[in-house]
């Protein structure tokens, strides 16, 4: 395979022709649809006329916008003449604006709309290097010399090439596999935001061992964040298959889902959880005998499934299995198989064909990433016939450092190893090595990972880059075990950014710290990995609250402590003091125990957070089932 993305372009265009490549509703709400040839066409032009501009090779563009085809179009333009470009979406805060845009050394800036260009143009004095902005979306009325729109660039391109210019594939020779193809910098509320560097091998190499057969007749939804890697790479990959890839968003997600009929996506754990709790909600507004043959329904799938799982080793596989225990239930397994085929095959087409309509009743299959699948969500979407191919991975790799495949789809894991990917556990309090070993099966330690997609570093942040990055090996921050039948299944963390149910990566650090600052509050400790919300375990101040108690057991269970803490929780955690909606603070518990060196903290008082969220697991489940 080229390790040159720009070439891979040129070779879809020729290999795929008049297929389409993307949709995209127009002015009437309908899809349209653009060619793979068109497309690059399209892309060439806008690289020639982004040459004539002065961009050179290596050089960075901004890229601010959401899900359309000027999206791509922009992305595939910058690429193919040699240079990268930095991609957010339009709520891109004044913050990210004024730090992303000078550390990146923008000079060209894509931007969606007059909105965003109304935000660029507020920070304009903290971006002095911009000179050029191309706008998406057609406005007269903002259009200068300094203002341009993307297709009157790509008309300028087109006469440029019509009379001969051919500098893009000029360009396009020069590409070399470890040149930046983007520069995306992640999403951090504790100090400055880090640009990962990913370059043309990185991202071909992904290409080259994608597990899921698609293919140029698949049809795939795309909800999620464009300028998020995952949704960058799922969509790169329909590409390489030829399929079309529909843009569509969470507003028209319903409609999108009947029209289009996708048989591939890539979701959020809250979108199927979302869709979980819609079906449950109209099951139970149902009349009693819809009820009664959906319980009916989900019993025999269940067994059915379950058992399958079993015989195909595809169930989860942490302990081990005793073997003459395994004959004995794989014996049972064939008895419940053989008893249930028919009636599973019978009551499938009559209630769970009904049920996978309204997801548009062709998928195949979705890749679901940003955040774990709750396991009872991932169950049922698995029994009732929509495959969850769950992955892992992060911004840094890529994405995928494992992902599941219709032969590997082990409920509660993200998959096998990805192809090319190496991968050691290593045991957090010994340095040892866990995994790989004879007996490193179902054993606990820190993901460290290497190969092709690891990121090149961290942008002008070399600091920041040796503390991740060593002799080729990533360390991931995440805890995971290996399981005997061969994937990988995370249990935790052991870096501090929590990533929410919704894909939202949020550092705890800043929440903490002005919690901490409260008068009331002597220690606390933020968290809701996988979860909707952010919730906080807090260390009251006993000095503060006297007259409330004799110890922190009697002061935690005190009505009046709990109003007061609810109270300074909202006081400091809002939008006012600089935090997002999503780094709201919504459930608390107060702790009846100080947290203590060598236990809970360091010796040098820092938190353990795996410490403390194993320690305290059960009591953080309490409070997201309350």
């Amino acid at each position: 395979m080229k390790e040159n993305l720009a070439k891979i372009f040129k070779e879809l265009s020729q290999r795929f022709k008049d297929k389409p490549a993307f949709a995209t509703r127009d002015s009437q709400k309908k899809f349209q649809t653009i060619s793979y040839m068109e497309l690059y066409e399209k892309a060439i032009c806008l690289s020639t006329a982004l040459i004539d501009l002065g961009l050179q090779s290596r050089h960075h563009v901004g890229l601010i916008a959401d899900n359309r085809l000027e999206w791509i179009l922009a992305d595939m333009a910058v690429v193919l003449c040699g240079a990268a470009d930095v991609p957010r979406g339009t709520d891109v805060t004044d913050n990210d604006i004024n730090y992303i845009i000078p550390h990146a050394d923008v000079e060209i800036l894509f931007v969606e709309n007059t909105l965003v260009l109304e935000k660029i143009q507020k920070n304009k004095r903290n971006l002095p290097n911009v000179r050029k902005m191309i706008l998406m979306e057609y406005n007269q009325n903002v259009l200068s010399d300094s203002v341009l729109y993307i297709y009157d660039l790509i008309q300028t391109g087109k006469r440029m090439r019509d009379a001969g210019n051919q500098l893009v594939e000029e360009r396009m020779e020069e590409i070399q596999p470890d040149d930046l193809f983007t520069l995306i910098y992640t999403s951090g509320t504790t100090g400055a935001p880090k640009g990962v560097m990913l370059t043309h091998k990185n991202i071909t190499s992904q290409l080259k061992y994608i597990p899921i057969p698609i293919d140029s007749s698949d049809r795939v939804l795309s909800i999620l964040p464009v300028w998020h890697i995952f949704e960058r790479m799922f969509e790169m990959a329909s590409m390489y298959a030829g399929a079309c890839t529909y843009y569509s968003s969470v507003k028209n997600l319903r409609d999108d889902l009947t029209i289009v009929k996708p048989t591939f996506m890539a979701s959020a754990p809250r979108l199927w959880e979302s869709i979980y709790a819609g079906i449950l909600n109209n099951i139970e507004k149902a009349p009693s005998f819809k009820k009664v043959m959906f319980r009916l329904t989900m019993f025999c799938a269940n067994h059915y499934k379950n058992s399958i799982r079993f015989l195909t080793f595809n169930e989860l596989n942490v302990d081990g299995k005793n073997p003459i225990f395994s004959i004995f239930k794989g014996l049972w397994s064939s008895i419940i198989v053989a008893m249930l085929y028919l009636p599973n095959f019978v009551l499938d087409k009559i209630v769970l064909k009904q049920i996978r309509e309204r997801t548009g009743g062709c998928l195949k299959g979705s890749c679901s990433g940003g955040g774990a699948l709750p396991y009872h969500v991932d169950i049922f979407f698995n029994n009732i016939g929509i495959p969850v191919l769950e992955g892992y991975g992060m911004t840094e790799t890529c994405p995928i450092l494992s992902m599941r495949t219709f032969q590997n789809l082990v409920p509660g894991t993200v998959g096998p190893i990805y192809g090319g990917t190496k991968v050691k556990l290593i045991d957090i309090n010994t340095n040892e090595v866990i995994y790989p070993s004879s007996d490193g099966y179902g054993k606990k330690g820190e993901i460290h990972v290497s190969g092709p997609q690891i990121m090149k570093g961290y942008y002008k942040n070399q600091e920041a880059t040796d503390k991740v990055l060593k002799n080729g090996w990533l360390n991931t921050g995440d805890m995971g075990i290996v399981t005997y039948n061969r994937c990988l299944k995370i249990v935790g963390r052991t870096k501090e950014t929590i990533v929410l149910l919704g894909g939202e990566n949020v550092e705890p650090v800043p929440i903490e710290n002005i919690l901490s600052s409260s008068p009331f509050i002597n220690n606390c400790i933020v968290v809701g990995q996988d979860k909707k919300f952010l919730s906080v375990l807090i260390v009251p101040n006993m000095e503060k609250f006297k007259g409330y108690g004799n110890s922190l057991g009697e002061i935690s269970q005190n009505q009046d402590v709990k109003k007061i803490i609810e109270k300074e929780i909202k006081r400091l955690i809002n939008s006012e003091n600089g935090f997002k909606s999503f780094e709201r603070v919504v459930g608390f518990y107060l702790l009846p125990k100080e947290f203590e060196v060598g236990d809970e903290l360091t010796a040098k008082l820092s938190i353990k957070r795996h410490v403390i969220t194993e320690k305290y697991k059960n009591l953080i489940e309490d409070i997201y089932k309350n």
